[in-house]
């Protein structure tokens, strides 16, 4: 029987140990431990929730069957706890305030200035401006509902960069690129800041998205202007 060789026994050692590590990021339900706050952990465990601020009372209502993983709350999750559709800490300003103004406003001079009958425009706009809604709220969609770039808490030090910094707020080792988001109570990689229009942290997996929202939020809004100024002038 052939014995194993020095480098199989090495390769072999190195799985076991990054078996070990996943497990160890993993609580008892089998789904993945995020970097959250230790101190949002405590209260969660002492029970002591915020139960009387309006974001609590918004979260309590709108977000009750969600699972809090710190501030955010995830909507639909698979099976190793990975989120799909999230909800960042101030997802009731993007709601109630973001929301209302881009389509509510949008809606309104897509009506009056162009759909109705005695509108001075043209109703050939209507498949510049329509598109260019849909696209904005499409895009404000994937960056609030989007994970943000959720870091796995990490115990041990990564042993072939020896790279990554221990962050005490939530002891968890993290990239040097990743950074803790006070709002969100979280590691996000490549944290860029928080955004309360889209209600969520800006980091690595949404900032394409955030990008696309910024530029076409910003063509909605002049389009919006030029449209209104042309009929209140004709």
């Amino acid at each position: 029987m052939r014995g194993v060789s020095e480098e199989e026994a090495l390769q072999r050692d190195e799985d076991e140990r990054a078996v070990e590590m996943t497990s160890r990021s993993r609580n008892s339900n089998g789904k993945i431990q995020y970097a959250i706050s230790k101190r949002w952990e405590r209260a969660q465990e002492n029970g002591e929730k915020d139960k009387f601020s309006l974001k609590a009372c918004c979260s309590y209502f709108f977000c009750g069957c969600a699972r809090p993983v710190g501030s955010m709350h995830f909507l639909w999750e698979r099976s190793d706890g990975s989120p799909i559709i999230v909800a960042g800490p101030m997802w009731p300003f993007c709601m109630f305030v973001t929301v209302p103004l881009v389509a509510g406003l949008s809606a309104l001079v897509l009506y009056f200035c162009i759909v109705q009958e005695n509108a001075p425009l043209p109703f050939w706009v209507v498949y510049i401006y329509a598109p260019l809604m849909a696209v904005t709220l499409v895009a404000l969609f994937m960056v609030s509902c989007r994970d943000p770039g959720l870091i796995e808490r990490k115990l041990e030090q990564d042993p072939e960069t020896n790279a990554f910094l221990w962050n005490e707020q939530v002891g968890s080792y993290r990239p040097p690129d990743a950074l803790y988001c006070r709002e969100c109570q979280v590691i996000i990689e490549d944290y860029d800041h928080l955004c309360p229009w889209t209600g969520t942290g800006i980091g690595k997996k949404n900032m394409t998205a955030f990008k696309v929202f910024v530029v076409m939020v910003n063509l909605l809004c002049y389009g919006s202007i030029a449209i209104t100024a042309y009929v209140l002038l004709s």
